[in-house]
């Protein structure tokens, strides 16, 4: 169904004119010659996607239309047409709350073009709201971003687990999210008001990893001038989160299976034995039953701590959920460095999720802050994007080109790129222009050289 617009103006002559250049690029149009009328349309619950409306009416004008439509409809695209091509006037415009303004005489491809960027915008903006309420459900465990089937398929599994004794295999590949599952398992376990302890086992040597572990008498070895409770130790009473447990070696292997049995620990140098109650939850990013087959982690270990494997697939196998994470690092960093960035451009957003993100949810993360930093205005542009990130992006219905690759001039390429996206705009070149990342002044000079515009067409630009 196309874009239902209304249509506010009480020059007969200036609605006709714009009603039919609209209608033209199928829109479904609905003219009013006043405020009023449109606002009584409103009230009986007549759909509309977006307003354009003159300033100066009779009655009603165009200032006092847009305050009565924002009381009810604060998201709704708003154009204000003016008869003064002045700053006062756009100024005005923009502080009444409209999200844009034209000038009289209206331009009739300008006018296309603002309705269209504004109804882009409001695709985008609805998707972020719908986004941020989930966000703030949360699917139940807080901290966790994702609405992709298999994240969900992950957070039932858990949701189901969270509440045992059970020990829980996290697997997935570094930089997914390991953590933030095992400390929603903790936090919505009957164990949520004891301590959740982390290590990585990768990050500590071997040698010192056992003293960190299970704790230590004085003068167990040189350098233990006091005793030091364990890890383990610490944790009972709540949730031990040992992650990329692969790297333990062989020797701690054997005495962490031994713990899992028998629930008790002895420090290094001890003689007692120290009875301890925790719940661990482990993570790797290896495949740990390859390893077993190598002979490289105990396998009656393994079995003992898959009892409830949690597998976080990749970034690149949940694409639908990196607008979720964008929009979820946007209001973070907002925060974080006090700054007002609404979103980003539609093209960005493309751009992104056509990534493979090796580093997956981390790396993502990084490259949002990044962005937001840096930022120049409200809305996040390609130019904002890591030039490493900024691979040309297949347009829809772009057939691609031949699996055999040759060499080309980067002149042809980027002759075909812009030729193309025009193309797939259907000849809407600001459109295009933001696609591209490059000014619409720029693409009509390429166009020009290209041979793909003419002056007449240009001046209209």
């Amino acid at each position: 169904m196309s874009a239902v617009i209304f249509l506010v103006d009480d020059d007969d002559g200036s609605r006709d004119a714009m009603t039919r250049t609209l209608e033209r690029v199928g829109y479904t149009l609905r003219p009013f010659p006043s405020a009023e009328e449109a606002l009584e349309r409103l009230a009986e619950g007549d759909t509309v996607d977006a307003i354009v409306s003159d300033v100066r009416m009779p009655g009603m004008d165009g200032y006092e239309f847009l305050r009565a439509v924002r009381a009810d409809f604060p998201h709704l695209p708003f154009l204000l047409v003016t008869a003064y091509g002045d700053v006062d006037a756009a100024v005005s415009a923009l502080q009444e709350g409209a999200d844009d303004y034209l000038t009289k005489p209206v331009k009739m491809q300008e006018l296309r073009q603002r309705v269209q960027l504004q109804l882009e915008r409001r695709v985008l903006s609805d998707e972020n709201r719908r986004l941020r309420q989930r966000l703030e459900k949360s699917f139940g465990f807080e901290g966790i971003v994702g609405h992709s089937t298999a994240m969900e398929r992950l957070l039932e599994r858990a949701r189901v687990a969270a509440p045992t004794r059970s020990t829980v295999l996290i697997v997935g590949e570094s930089g997914t999210g390991k953590e933030l599952v095992a400390n929603a398992l903790h936090q919505n376990s009957p164990r949520a008001d004891g301590p959740f302890v982390a290590i990585n086992c990768g990050a500590i040597p071997g040698e010192i990893l056992e003293s960190e572990l299970f704790g230590h008498e004085k003068g167990a070895f040189t350098g233990a001038h006091q005793r030091r409770i364990g890890l383990i130790e610490r944790a009972s009473g709540g949730t031990l989160f040992l992650d990329e447990i692969s790297e333990l070696s062989p020797d701690l292997q054997v005495k962490l299976l031994r713990v899992l049995e028998e629930r008790h620990i002895m420090r290094v140098g001890g003689a007692s034995q120290i009875p301890v109650d925790f719940r661990l939850v482990a993570a790797t990013n290896r495949d740990l039953e390859n390893w077993v087959e190598q002979g490289r982690f105990r396998q009656d270990l393994f079995f003992r701590l898959k009892v409830v494997t949690l597998e976080i697939p990749p970034l690149r196998e949940r694409r639908e959920d990196i607008p979720l994470f964008v929009q979820h690092f946007l209001e973070l960093f907002n925060r974080e460095f006090d700054r007002n960035v609404r979103g980003v451009h539609p093209a960005v957003l493309t751009t992104i999720k056509r990534n493979s993100w090796p580093g997956n949810v981390r790396e993502l993360r990084n490259v949002i802050e990044s962005m937001v930093l840096f930022s120049r205005g409200e809305e996040i542009g390609l130019e904002d994007l890591p030039a490493e990130y900024r691979a040309p992006v297949q347009m829809p219905g772009v057939e691609t080109q031949s699996a055999v690759w040759e060499p080309r001039l980067m002149a042809d390429v980027e002759r075909e790129l812009i030729l193309r996206t025009v193309n797939y705009t259907n000849g809407h070149r600001a459109r295009a222009a933001e696609l591209l990342g490059i000014g619409l002044r720029t693409l009509q000079r390429k166009l020009k050289e290209y041979g793909e515009i003419s002056p007449r067409d240009q001046d209209e630009g």
